[in-house]
């Protein structure tokens, strides 16, 4: 992927309210591993893998402040810049201000294709909202993010599992970040790991490196 980060997050044919975004899922996740069958150990390792996930450009380049501008990283190249064409996303986080990522961005399931094609999800293209700022954070600062219900959209770690598969039965950012098409680097992994890395981490207590 051209690494825009593209990987949860720009706009599409159709508007999505970006409450939806962060608008908590209800109900267990029967991903949820019982709390304490995990140690503290054992979660800190999950975490470890987590952590490679979500500072991986694929799911952390969207992830931008204030600014709206997105991140890439070209195929073939590994230094992450200011997304190409002089693209702002604007305080909508959809680029109604400038260009709507929709321009180029379209919204399907179809398999992606190789780069430098524009990469596409089955959920309309936008920034993350500002509050789930990743690019540019250590691990430590989006783990202590992720397990504050203040600052993730109201979830509990089943909610954040139910968040993952929310994610995936739409086709959205979030297992397609493992699908960018030929000449994109992936996350580590696959999105099935991801997820009982996530169910580790959350019976272990979520615990955070210092």
């Amino acid at each position: 992927m051209d690494r825009f980060l593209i990987a949860i997050a720009l706009a599409g044919a159709t508007i999505v309210p970006l409450t939806m975004m962060v608008s908590a899922e209800t109900g267990g996740s029967r991903d949820a591993l019982p709390p304490g069958s995990v140690s503290q150990a054992a979660g800190l390792e999950a975490w470890k893998r987590i952590e490679a996930v979500v500072t991986h450009p694929r799911c952390a380049n969207c992830h931008v402040d204030t600014r709206g501008i997105p991140i890439w990283t070209p195929a073939g190249e590994t230094t992450s810049r200011a997304h190409g064409m002089n693209i702002h996303a604007g305080p909508s986080r959809i680029g109604t201000e400038t260009i709507v990522c929709s321009t180029c961005h379209m919204t399907s399931t179809q398999p992606n294709d190789p780069a430098p094609a524009p990469p596409h999800a089955g959920i309309p293209w936008q920034l993350a909202p500002v509050d789930f700022l990743w690019y540019g954070q250590t691990g430590a600062d989006i783990c202590r993010q992720l397990k504050d219900p203040g600052r993730n959209g109201g979830r509990d770690a089943a909610g954040l599992l139910d968040h993952l598969r929310h994610d995936a039965s739409l086709g959205g950012f979030i297992p397609r970040s493992w699908e960018p098409g030929d000449g994109r680097s992936k996350p580590p992994g696959t999105f099935e790991d991801h997820v009982r890395d996530m169910a580790e981490w959350g019976a272990a207590g979520q615990p955070c490196p210092e």
